[in-house]
């Protein structure tokens, strides 16, 4: 696929109009028709300002052919945590949503009350050589104060993630659990199961 077929098609994918993709790049609209056109190629750093408003690579913008995982859309993970001490195996359902290597995840629910130690939050994680993800994670209620690193192995499809999480735990001190990452809540507590099986 051609640059300008790449520009094309993605701006349609993201449901942006030529004026948004130019005032997110900062060029005059009638720029981005050029391009999309064939008539004229970006320089280097509109180019790079394209791709990052278009959340893909420059590779992938100059039309090379990658083999990116997908993983947006909703997910249920599962983690194992603690409150006063007492382990907990909370599943909860997140939204994820890529953008090039990077990946932001918001927790739809808290999995537990928050009483009980549950909370929302958000977070982020790069793919690294669609083997691994790498990010952070932080509380989204003033209350919690919970925060810290995410790291998962990810299925060589994308069909889940198994890793570990460390941080400040609801109860304040540094803790690390399993934490897994499915499209069922089902498939993700399985995961989280076989994980804590070897931990006895």
């Amino acid at each position: 696929m051609e640059m300008h077929e790449v520009i094309r098609q993605r701006r349609g994918e993201l449901g942006l109009s030529q004026a948004d993709l130019a005032a997110r790049v900062g060029v005059d609209r009638r720029q981005i028709r050029r391009y999309e056109a064939g008539e004229t190629h970006p320089t280097l750093p509109a180019a790079k300002s394209i791709a990052s408003a278009l959340g893909i690579t420059l590779d992938e913008l100059a039309g090379d052919e990658t083999h990116r995982i997908d993983l947006s859309g909703d997910w249920s993970a599962c983690w194992q945590s603690w409150k006063d001490g007492v382990e907990s195996i909370r599943p909860q359902q997140v939204r994820m949503t890529q953008r090039g290597d990077t990946v932001e995840l918001v927790a739809a629910s808290r999995g537990a009350p928050l009483e009980g130690g549950g909370y929302l939050w958000r977070g982020e994680v790069k793919i690294v050589d669609n083997e691994a993800l790498i990010g952070w994670y932080v509380a989204d209620e003033s209350a919690v104060r919970s925060k810290g690193s995410l790291y998962f192995s990810l299925h060589p499809h994308g069909l889940h993630a198994t890793g570990r999480w460390v941080g400040l735990s609801y109860d304040g001190p540094i803790v690390s659990g399993w934490a897994a990452l499915a499209r069922t809540e089902d498939e993700a507590i399985t995961l989280i199961d076989g994980l804590r099986g070897g931990d006895e």
